[in-house]
């Protein structure tokens, strides 16, 4: 051996690509992907977003098209997102059980029983005719207390529909639990809650607010959603669900704060979901495109680091691409 120099090679763990592969720390699998989809009122419609790749506003009888070669390529959960055809100032559509999530929860269930998992977005704004996430009082603000009833009964429609998990994303205080309340008492209590437990108030949602047609009319949601800058909130936030019977926590955005799920991981041991949002996804795109990245390796890069962080669960509007890719030797 020279002299200075180390005993311990760590590159011979990396020489040899069979040994390399079976010390790899991290394995992301299709089965830790969820597939969002956007469901809309009428017949016959499926319609590319022109601001996020690879998504379509689709209605109920066309979701086959959609789900049938995700289902060939592994991906086996999904999140139903519904655009109303109309909205109110109570976001009374939201639990109408012939609303688009839930008609879509029923052909769905119906179609793939046990094949599919099915989540369901619970909150208010893509139902309500002010865009934001609860119901407002006369000032303008939201009324925590008031929409956690609304919640509970958007989730119950949700659960009498098909539903196998709701996830909750308005960021109220107490959602959880009211949400696990209302469907234990109408007799679903083995539908799981997802918790949109960390969801800060992110730059990084703009392709979904056209997506989802869920942009507030004035103001902002600074007031409920979380300070980008507050890590240890975040915590205490994920940590609440948990104590109101949250079955699984989600860090929403996801790559930016990749600190936050980390330090979740640490203090649970429920399983986590993070949400690799439009404007982060979009990024990675428009990145590749403009040729200043690879855009099949970092789009799988940035999936690993979500799994090397913690996560359980990674929802993504990639979910095909990278299944299809994770088949290919």
């Amino acid at each position: 051996m020279r002299c200075g120099f180390p005993a311990n090679r760590l590159r011979r763990l990396r020489g040899n690509p069979v040994l390399a592969d079976s010390v790899r720390e991290t394995i992301l699998t299709v089965q830790n992907l969820m597939m969002p989809l956007f469901i809309v009122e009428g017949k016959g419609i499926r319609e590319p977003l022109a601001s996020l790749d690879g998504v379509d506003h689709l209605s109920v009888d066309r979701l086959e098209e959609v789900v049938d070669p995700a289902l060939e390529l592994g991906v086996r959960s999904f999140l139903l997102f519904g655009l109303p055809g109309k909205k109110d100032g109570r976001g009374s559509s939201g639990s109408d059980q012939d609303g688009p999530v839930q008609r879509a929860l029923r052909h769905m269930s119906s179609g793939y029983g046990n094949q599919v998992l099915l989540a369901s977005d619970v909150c208010m704004c893509q139902y309500t005719d002010h865009g934001h996430c609860g119901i407002l009082k006369e000032d303008g603000s939201v009324d925590n207390d008031s929409t956690l009833k609304r919640l509970g009964e958007i989730a119950v429609s949700h659960g009498r529909a098909g539903a196998h998990m709701v996830a909750p994303s308005a960021m109220m205080d107490g959602q959880v639990g009211a949400i696990r309340s209302a469907l234990d008492r109408s007799g679903f209590e083995g539908v799981s809650v997802m918790g949109y437990s960390a969801k800060f108030h992110s730059a990084m949602y703009g392709p979904f607010r056209e997506a989802a047609n869920s942009a507030p009319g004035k103001g902002d949601r600074s007031t409920y959603q979380m300070d980008p800058a507050n890590g240890r909130e975040a915590i205490r936030e994920a940590l609440q669900d948990e104590q109101e019977g949250a079955d699984l926590l989600m860090v929403k955005p996801s790559l930016l704060y990749l600190d936050v799920l980390a330090n979740l991981r640490r203090e649970t041991l429920l399983p986590l979901a993070a949400y690799m949002v439009s404007g982060e996804y979009m990024m990675l795109r428009h990145g590749a495109r403009a040729g200043a990245i690879d855009g099949k390796r970092s789009m799988m890069e940035a999936h690993l680091a979500l799994k090397r962080a913690g996560a359980d669960i990674i929802i993504t509007y990639g979910a095909r691409e990278i299944a299809r890719w994770l088949s290919q030797p």
